[in-house]
């Protein structure tokens, strides 16, 4: 199931209006680490060795700037540039050096919806460490709504070279690697971000995570529970600037032989939303703040 062309998810950048706050939430309740400042954004890791998971960008309210996929090399990178275009996109930037303190080679692809792809190779990396009890160690996916899934499948498929993993009836889930899904796309009426997935070294982080999140005023919005499609287990958050956030453990690896799924094969018997059948459904708040995030018109 592997692409071609990208290795997998690196990060999601973000703006928000206020970089103090975002300092305390996401090191003091998140259990992220700054990992580099600049005078109007914040770059922050987990215990994995991508550089950065998270970058913070201050702008006048919350909106996402991109998403930044790794590359396999420099040959994919001009790949993908050739690939976008002909998938319906446009070159937001050309490639070339970043600037961000990861750095690296890259591009930014916007396709006909504005949703941004960034597409980095080179970029710095940390040296392989343990995982650490209740810290996140990387992302596991990003989920980016869509009025037109079709379309918005067709260009992960044609650009990018990402394949269904599976299809619900709100969701189709997008694979590059060996993990079930590292891009899910919410089958809805807008283009907004719904939310962002860091993974958990356990599924005691899942929960201790939740556990802290509730000490420090942030409710869990849904969960916990484990999802059907990547078979995952889950905690969701709104964070400090509306952000919808989701601790999660356990992400199900696929490999070729995986058979996608459609929505009749994703059904849950009346009054359950989860495996375990213990989680109550998404809150009316996570629904709402799952539509109210969106891309910047321009970013680099």
């Amino acid at each position: 199931m592997a692409s071609s062309t990208i290795q997998g998810l690196r990060s999601v950048a973000l703006e928000v209006p206020d970089l103090d706050k975002a300092e305390d939430f996401y090191t003091r309740i998140w259990h992220l680490d700054v990992v580099a400042r600049e005078p109007d954004a914040l770059y922050f890791r987990g215990t994995g060795p991508d550089h950065h998971l998270l970058a913070l960008h201050r702008g006048p309210r919350t909106a996402i700037r991109h998403v930044t996929l790794r590359a396999h090399d420099e040959d994919a990178l001009h790949a993908i540039a050739r690939a976008g275009l002909e998938a319906g996109g446009t070159l937001a930037a050309t490639i070339g050096p970043l600037a961000d303190p990861a750095g690296g080679r890259g591009l930014l692809l916007r396709d006909a919806d504005g949703r941004l792809i960034q597409v980095v190779t080179g970029d710095v990396r940390h040296a392989q460490a343990p995982d650490v009890p209740d810290r996140p160690v990387r992302l596991a996916h990003a989920v980016l709504n869509s009025a037109d899934v079709a379309a918005t499948r067709r260009f992960f498929e044609q650009a990018l070279d990402f394949r269904l993993a599976d299809l619900t009836r709100i969701m189709a889930f997008m694979n590059c690697n060996a993990d079930h899904h590292t891009i899910a796309v919410g089958i809805t009426d807008n283009n907004a971000l719904n939310h962002i997935a860091f993974v958990m070294p356990d599924l005691e982080s899942v929960m201790r995570g939740g556990g802290r999140m509730k000490d420090a005023g942030y409710a869990i919005e849904w969960g916990p529970g484990r999802h059907g499609p990547g078979d995952n287990a889950f905690n969701y958050f709104i964070g400090p600037f509306g952000e919808v956030i989701e601790y999660t453990a356990e992400v199900e690896q696929i490999d070729d032989g995986y058979v996608a799924g459609s929505p009749d094969d994703w059904k849950w018997p009346p009054g359950r939303v989860d495996q375990w059948g213990i989680s109550p459904p998404p809150s009316a708040r996570l629904k709402t703040a799952q539509g109210e995030v969106f891309f910047v018109p321009s970013s680099a």
